[in-house]
């Protein structure tokens, strides 16, 4: 039997990034911590980029801080070189708190919720849920004038739980099909009516501002405002407003007979937020940095997982803009950007969109096609659709191959969707569309995708990881050596 010891300790700190990030807030803030202790400078988007970016430099920037670009600019980089891309996303499936969250049925009070993404909603029922997210306060600037700061708030403890109805007051069809409505169904419960009516009104007392009665506030439940203020240390009166969701408080821990698994909550996509992060600071802390002709980039987005199509998705101009600025903010035209080395640039750049993939289910193995059945702990996955649902195509099949080849890393396994099955698809296309970039769609395995719960081997992390730092390492060599 394999022994998964040697891969332990990488994903022990993978579980730890999984449980500090609920929800891409934290874990943008999670990354930029990592980062800012890798030496990297944080750019801010409504500042120029020139004078601020030089070869050897490492830098990041965030949008709506659900969102994050890190990039490091070889040493010996010269203007019209390419960008290495790795692309992954940091939302999942979850639900969401409405703006007017406050609900009450039958002497409970419970919150009103938004399903977010495609989940498998009937794994979120009887999970201790806790609260994360981002919250607007009310703060006093200079010279007295208010100011509106963005805090952040993770309730680890669980306050609420969608519970299942009891198999007795279920008929037989009932039972058979546990079908959900996810209006109806899915309200989380906070607690009993009456205890949470003793303090409302205590709790309502000072959340009026000088405009008067702050009706936003009247939409939400009095304790859980007062649970939220009290996490953050302000008081009621100061919240403006939050985008808050629910999660599993369970935290990821590793599992299997041989601790040889991964069970955690969003392991789609934050297992490939954690890793490449932690391979684009391998590279730049290796020597090989010094010696890079090239830009090594990671984009993590959020919105994949309702179609990207937002200001901080990978359908907005976050990428292209960013390949724009830095690009131009390095570039040797005495005028600045120079169309054409813009145009090299990107003939010479490659994009590794890297989002979860299917194994092999031992229970359902008929719904993979046969010949293209990643397994759990066997290897990196590049996925292949004709239909263009995945970005792949055999320039880039063949590169991620040719990488394994030269860094002598176990060979790639292949997905391809069964004729009769539809496929999903992810950021590859997307920005490969709107760069003119040339894309692979790959990822690491996984069961129980969308499920509150999922799980992966833990040697494909470290696969994974490896797989990273040998994309950067030879990329350039490699389409150096393909005919144009």
């Amino acid at each position: 039997m394999t022994d998964y010891t040697s891969h332990a300790p990488f994903a022990k700190k993978a579980c730890d990034f999984l449980s500090l990030s609920p929800d891409p807030y934290h874990a943008v803030a999670n990354i930029t911590a990592k980062l800012d202790a890798g030496g990297y400078k944080q750019l801010r988007k409504r500042e120029p980029f020139g004078g601020n970016v030089e070869p050897g430099g490492k830098y990041y920037f965030t949008v709506n801080r659900t969102t994050i670009v890190a990039f490091a600019v070889g040493g010996k980089y010269k203007s019209g070189n390419g960008f290495k891309i790795i692309g992954g996303h940091t939302d999942s499936p979850n639900l969401k708190v409405k703006p007017r969250s406050k609900r009450s049925a039958s002497g409970c009070i419970q919150l009103g919720v938004e399903c977010y993404g495609g989940g498998l909603w009937h794994t979120w029922f009887d999970r201790d849920l806790g609260i994360s997210g981002r919250v607007l306060v009310r703060s006093k600037g200079e010279a007295g004038k208010e100011k509106i700061v963005q805090r952040f708030v993770k309730i680890d403890r669980p306050v609420a739980r969608v519970s299942t109805l009891c198999i007795h007051l279920q008929t037989a069809e009932e039972r058979k099909s546990f079908a959900v409505n996810k209006e109806e169904h899915l309200s989380p419960i906070l607690g009993t009516q009456t205890m949470l009516e003793e303090g409302a009104k205590a709790q309502l007392e000072g959340t009026t501002s000088e405009g008067g009665e702050d009706e936003w506030l009247k939409g939400h439940e009095p304790l859980l405002l007062e649970t939220i203020a009290s996490e953050l240390g302000i008081k009621v009166k100061d919240i403006a407003d939050f985008e808050l969701n629910m999660f599993d408080t369970q935290p990821a821990v590793l599992g299997g007979i041989k601790n040889e698994f991964l069970y955690s909550a969003r392991l789609d996509n934050l297992a490939t937020c954690f890793v490449s992060i932690e391979s684009l600071v391998a590279h730049t802390d290796s020597d090989l940095f010094a010696e890079d002709e090239d830009i090594s980039l990671v984009a993590l987005f959020d919105h994949e997982e309702v179609g990207s199509e937002s200001a901080q998705g990978a359908g907005s101009p976050v990428i292209v803009d960013a390949i724009r600025r830095i690009t131009t903010a390095l570039s040797d035209h005495p005028h600045g950007l120079d169309p054409d080395q813009y145009s090299c640039a990107v003939r010479k750049s490659f994009i590794l969109s890297v989002d979860m993939a299917h194994a092999v289910h031992p229970n359902y193995a008929a719904k993979h096609e046969k010949n293209h059945g990643p397994k759990l702990n066997a290897g990196f996955v590049i996925k292949t659709n004709q239909n263009q649902r995945y970005g792949t195509n055999a320039i880039g099949g063949f590169i991620m191959r040719e990488i394994t080849r030269k860094a002598d890393l176990i060979p790639v396994q292949e997905f391809v969707v069964r004729n009769d099955c539809g496929c999903g698809t992810t950021i590859g296309p997307i920005i490969s569309s709107s760069t003119g970039i040339r894309t692979v769609d790959a990822g690491m395995p996984q069961l129980s995708m969308h499920s509150c719960r999922e799980v992966m081997g833990i040697a494909d992390l470290t696969h994974c990881f490896e797989m990273f730092k040998s994309f950067f390492e030879y990329f350039r060599e490699i389409d150096d050596a393909l005919e144009g």
